[in-house]
């Protein structure tokens, strides 16, 4: 009996076993097999590579598949001219950009993209997509390609039998992106350095000039340009106020401020002028005040080229003047400026914010 029962579990288990190995497939090799290509190359075997060395770091990587020609002509009558082609076979060619690049104009971010190639007799339109996971380029949603880019046909002399993508570095910041298969070889130059371009600032930069139209030379009539020639320009930073208390507060009572934001607020006189009984010599300068409850201290210093206060030197203060404050006409919102004019060369500056004001006397010259 024992006997029996034994031999019956053995051959559920022999029969279980049997049903599991008949739902495993494995697939065969694949008529175009996949492939990476690396940029650079090295950075495939990075973990063979010294800690120090530049190749170490990834840029691009290629993952595609590779056609075979098999004595057919490719482009032109496999691979039809004027429809876009996947770059290889099976899925959609992935490309990864480990770091921001620039092809052609536009910036791409670091990630994974498919990458189609549309060919012509003459040229290649290569195309960047967002789309993913998707089997070669039929249907695929054009209204996410995010490049398309001209790459001129160059003809080679040597049959290439499979299709094959490679890079040519060019300088430390540009490499090209190869494709080639036939006698047929297309690429196209990748930026690796981009430009960067800044957001709009919270505080954004702005201007005066006295006499205001002297800015605008171009529209003043002749007989008035004498009248119109720049004297005073001060360009700044305009820090808001959002909901913030300012003097005695954001701006503590005794302390040095850059009277803006960002870099140091510059002053330009066009002529040689009087601030504070000292004649100052035409120039640049940099523009600092002292605020207190009451009265602000202007400093012009010889910096200008700092972004604010920090490591503000005494030795370079040109002069200083002290100002009662006023209460603005209106809140002001923004860190705001503007020249009164008092004539026979007398001008105030005048800087307000919040709901205080102060102005620096200048006589220009």
């Amino acid at each position: 009996m024992k006997t029996n029962l034994l031999l019956l579990l053995c051959f559920v288990l022999l029969g279980t076993l049997n049903l599991d190995a008949q739902e495993v497939k494995f697939g065969g090799m694949d008529k175009s097999p996949m492939d990476a290509a690396h940029y650079p190359r090295r950075a495939a075997f990075k973990n063979y590579l010294e800690a120090d060395d530049p190749d170490r770091t990834q840029k691009i990587k290629v993952l595609y598949s590779r056609p075979m020609k098999k004595d057919r002509n490719i482009f032109g009558e496999l691979i039809p001219f004027g429809e876009d082609y996947r770059l290889g076979a099976n899925e959609a060619t992935e490309v990864t950009f480990y770091q921001t690049v620039e092809i052609g104009t536009t910036i791409v971010p670091a990630g994974t993209y498919t990458i189609f190639g549309e060919p012509g007799k003459a040229f290649w339109t290569i195309k960047l997509s967002e789309e993913r996971f998707i089997g070669g380029s039929q249907n695929r949603d054009v209204s996410k390609d995010i490049v398309s880019i001209k790459a001129a046909v160059i003809p080679v002399d040597n049959v290439r039998e499979s299709f094959t993508v490679g890079f040519q570095k060019e300088t430390e910041d540009r490499v090209w992106m190869l494709f080639e298969w036939d006698q047929t070889r297309v690429g196209f130059p990748i930026n690796l350095a981009p430009p960067t371009f800044a957001g709009s600032d919270a505080s954004p930069m702005d201007l005066v000039q006295f006499p205001d139209m002297s800015r605008l030379r171009n529209f003043v009539e002749e007989k008035d340009l004498a009248a119109n020639e720049p004297q005073v320009r001060v360009v700044y930073s305009r820090p808001q106020m959002k909901g913030r208390k300012i003097f005695g507060e954001m701006l503590k009572y005794g302390e040095m401020w850059r009277v803006g934001a960002n870099e140091t607020t510059e002053v330009t006189f066009f002529k040689d002028v009087m601030v504070g009984g000292k004649e100052l010599k035409a120039g640049r300068y940099g523009l600092f005040a002292e605020v207190n409850e009451g009265n602000w201290e202007f400093v012009l210093h010889k910096s200008v080229q700092s972004w604010g206060n920090a490591n503000f030197d005494e030795k370079d203060v040109v002069v200083k003047v002290k100002a009662p404050t006023e209460k603005t006409p209106e809140t002001l919102e923004a860190l705001s400026m503007t020249f009164v004019d008092k004539g026979n060369g007398q001008l105030h500056l005048v800087v307000g914010w919040e709901n205080t004001m102060a102005r620096l006397p200048i006589l220009v010259k």
